[in-house]
């Protein structure tokens, strides 16, 4: 009897010690859920820094329809050209972009410039295409480019790049470095109608000096002080367009932009015409003077600088302050029509940090 009676006082006891510890650590729970429960209400989620997830790089490769504008073009205003000489031009691409708006694009593009004031002018324009058609000079100059441009988009996107804005308008303006080369065709005879045996073969203009830069001219010389012009230029890009999302990683740019170069000798044509007794070689006199390959009815003679006697068109081929060759007043630009597919490489190169 006294063993039950203390198995009973022990049972007791534990049972008492059991539900005290229980109910401590009831409510020791219910605070620690309570504490919990107060930073799920606060969460907000985790921020990233600035404009993190919407940085991004990719690659892209354009197709790219090119105009020039300049001396030999149709009419002597400043945006006149020849859709028909429209060449084409590629061009390949890095871009990066740093924000909700801004991209910096890195490219390369190969491209063609053309003109002929034969193919180009109306020779029934008294006014303006006459003078054009009887110069009868033409080029073709063959660009290579290096630009770095700077985008910026009229609609923001401020999601990832997978959740980019369908398209939005942009424009944009940069700086290229460009090597150019103007050539033409030279004729099968010189001015003296001896054989060229360069004839019928693309020669490249500037090393010929067709406006007196290789010549020693006096100072009296309409063109005196004309220096060689460096085949090294610098352009200043600039223009409009849109791009489109094709899907996750692919979008289209179109976009339709000008160069404005630093340079009037793209075509090679900008100052006056010079005393052809004054040129190197008669490979250098025949491209500088193309006219007399049209056969003129009226010629009228001069002797040259080097005793020569020189048959030519007037007003064309001799050395006067109204014979123009160009017009030195305004730099050549040209246009640039493209096309351009780019891929966004992967995910962000800078992935977003949670904090």
């Amino acid at each position: 009897m006294l063993i039950m009676r203390k198995l009973c006082f022990l049972f007791l006891s534990v049972s008492i010690l059991l539900s005290c510890s229980v109910e401590s650590y009831a409510q020791f729970n219910r605070k620690s859920i309570k504490k919990n429960n107060k930073r799920i209400a606060s969460y907000r989620g985790k921020k990233s820094g600035f404009g993190r997830k919407n940085i991004y790089s990719g690659v892209g490769f354009s197709l790219n329809a090119v105009n020039y504008f300049g001396d030999l073009a149709p009419l002597p205003t400043r945006f006149s050209t020849d859709i028909s000489f429209t060449k084409p031009g590629i061009g390949v691409s890095f871009f990066h972009r740093f924000g909700p708006r801004y991209t910096v694009q890195l490219q390369y593009m190969f491209a063609t410039l053309k003109g002929s004031d034969n193919e180009s002018a109306d020779k029934s324009d008294l006014s303006n295409g006459v003078y054009r058609y009887q110069r009868n000079l033409s080029f073709r100059n063959q660009i290579h480019e290096l630009s770095a441009v700077a985008y910026f988009d009229l609609f923001d996107n401020q999601a990832s790049y997978i959740s980019r804005v369908p398209w939005t308008p942009y424009v944009f303006l940069g700086i290229a470095a460009f090597y150019h080369n103007p050539q033409a065709i030279a004729p099968s005879r010189d001015l003296n109608g001896n054989s060229l045996p360069e004839g019928g073969q693309w020669v490249a203009l500037q090393p010929l000096g067709t406006e007196g830069q290789n010549s020693t001219l006096l100072p009296t010389d309409i063109n005196n002080g004309i220096k060689p012009y460096s085949l090294i230029q610098v352009s200043i890009p600039f223009g409009i367009g849109a791009r489109f999302k094709i899907n996750e990683v692919f979008d289209l740019w179109a976009d339709i932009g000008f160069r404005y170069t630093f340079t009037d000798y793209l075509d090679d044509v900008s100052a006056h015409y010079v005393d052809l007794g004054v040129l190197k070689s008669p490979l250098a006199q025949a491209m500088s003077y193309r006219s007399g390959e049209l056969n003129p009815a009226i010629l009228t003679t001069y002797t040259g600088r080097d005793s020569e006697p020189y048959s030519v068109l007037p007003g064309y081929g001799q050395e006067a302050k109204d014979n123009n060759r160009g017009n030195s007043k305004q730099n050549d630009i040209f246009m640039v029509t493209s096309i351009r597919l780019t891929y966004i490489l992967g995910k962000s190169f800078h992935k977003a940090k949670f904090r």
